[in-house]
């Protein structure tokens, strides 16, 4: 797929806020990143989980004014909310659904995009810079985000649409998934933990912060357990993209192996993330909704999986 510069309106995702004089304090016992590395030039990936180290949330988070904003599927920021208020009673923090005083632009094609946009951005992946209305996000070399406050959306959009293509949503799923970052739905809540969706090698999950919401059973994982599925990417042959939750099959294995985490039409077919048995990787033997159904084939990730190096942070 060319590398066109265009704009994407990721109005499937929502905001929710944590503002007040313990937000960092509060927010630091609940997620998985280290709030230490948030700063007004850095934001994280991150991630909630139950007790048992199920993932509810997956989020990019960043510093705004007296707290964080956390962008996360829109199906998600109610269902967080009511989990979260449950233990900011005990603090001086508040959380809120800012949904609608926020709007969000992804930009693909990021350099050419931002040097129409006369804005200057650091290359590194998580970066942060504020320009006039917007605050601008480096997701990845190609990839960037636009927050601008929603009353200003209108004026903005229009500038969009004067300088770039609109793309549909698709096409940011796509380069989501080609950068291997899978997130968390109403679809699969508290499906998995932190290390099947590869997130400790998105330095989105801290081994050194101390404790929150399954910390013990996220740790050890990473120290003790042997991690049998993880997050793999995919192409598959098809016109067709399969749902968030769709079972994989492999040819020596009667029960499904793993599942679908999100899927994007390309060029050539659909490319998709899922959790899948890495035996039946390694072994080209992985299919779609059934043992005999369509068979996916691997691709590489742009990062590598190195558990010595994830437990530095």
């Amino acid at each position: 797929m060319s590398q066109t510069t265009g704009f994407i309106q990721l109005s499937h995702e929502g905001v929710l806020a944590v503002r007040g004089p313990d937000a960092k304090t509060f927010l630091q016992g609940q997620l998985t990143c280290n709030l230490n590395y948030i700063s007004n030039s850095r934001s994280s990936l991150g991630a909630r989980c139950n007790p048992k180290g199920r993932v509810q949330s997956t989020f990019r988070i960043l510093p705004e004014a007296d707290g964080y904003l956390l962008a996360m599927d829109r199906t998600l920021v109610e269902r967080q909310l009511n989990e979260i208020k449950k233990f900011a009673v005990f603090s001086k923090s508040l959380p809120s659904n800012e949904s609608s005083r926020w709007a969000r632009f992804g930009l693909v094609n990021a350099s050419e995009a931002l040097k129409a946009l006369d804005i200057q951005l650091d290359e590194e992946p998580n970066s942060i810079t504020r320009h006039n209305e917007f605050i601008v996000v480096r997701v990845s070399p190609s990839l960037c985000e636009l927050w601008v406050d929603s009353q200003n959306a209108p004026c903005q959009y229009k500038r969009l649409s004067s300088l770039f293509a609109e793309f549909y949503q698709n096409r940011w799923q796509l380069e989501l998934i080609r950068c291997g970052i899978g997130h968390v739905t109403d679809s699969n809540y508290e499906e998995f933990i932190p290390q099947m969706l590869n997130l400790p090698a998105l330095d989105a999950v801290s081994f050194k912060k101390g404790c929150y919401s399954g910390q013990e059973i996220v740790a050890r994982m990473q120290y003790l357990g042997k991690l049998k599925r993880r997050m793999f990417h995919f192409s598959l042959d098809s016109d067709a993209t399969p749902a968030i939750g769709a079972s994989l099959f492999s040819s020596l294995r009667s029960a499904a192996m793993g599942e679908v985490v999100c899927a994007a039409t390309s060029e050539t077919g659909v490319e998709l993330l899922a959790v899948a048995l890495e035996d039946a990787v390694n072994e080209s033997d992985v299919h779609l909704g059934a043992a005999e159904g369509p068979q996916l084939s691997a691709l590489t990730l742009p990062y590598s999986l190195d558990s010595d190096k994830e437990v530095t942070r």
